[in-house]
């Protein structure tokens, strides 16, 4: 099972490459994985790598819950999948995030790379602190979902 832990920060190039930290690749290379799927997040400004099988898996759920006769739903799936692109490292570990990604994720050079359990996030450095919550908060909300028995 493919686990992914950390918060780590990196710079891209003038080019948009930036190295996928190297806890991130090990993981990868573990699990026979050598390609990825970028897509904006589709609640936050940020971009989430998934391993190929990941991002497989999921667009396998959202196709099963869509019928072929629901226009509303194969919009919901093209829009879906118009925003993933795949992408594999170079032999240095780097990747190219297109100029339209940097956009979306309003990322300049600074990005900060967070494990996601299955998926990476990155975000622009200086905007990678928005989707976390207080302390208090973050006990409460925790406590609440690890009371819920339907887990």
């Amino acid at each position: 099972m493919i686990r992914f832990l950390g918060n780590i920060e990196a710079r891209t190039d003038q080019k948009g490459r930036v190295f996928l930290p190297a806890t991130f690749r090990k993981v990868l290379q573990a699990q026979g994985e050598d390609t990825l799927v970028m897509r904006k997040d589709i609640h936050q400004a940020c971009l989430v790598l998934y391993p190929e099988s990941v991002w497989n898996e999921r667009v396998d759920a959202l196709r099963a819950r869509v019928n072929e006769w629901d226009d509303m739903g194969k919009m919901v799936l093209r829009q879906y999948m118009k925003e993933a692109e795949t992408l594999t490292l170079d032999g240095n570990g780097r990747f190219l995030i297109p100029h339209r990604y940097l956009e979306m994720a309003h990322i300049n050079q600074a990005v900060r790379f967070i494990g996601m359990t299955d998926t990476i996030e990155i975000w622009a450095a200086e905007k990678a602190e928005e989707p976390f919550m207080s302390q208090e908060d973050f006990s409460a909300k925790l406590k609440e979902i690890m009371r819920n028995d339907s887990l």
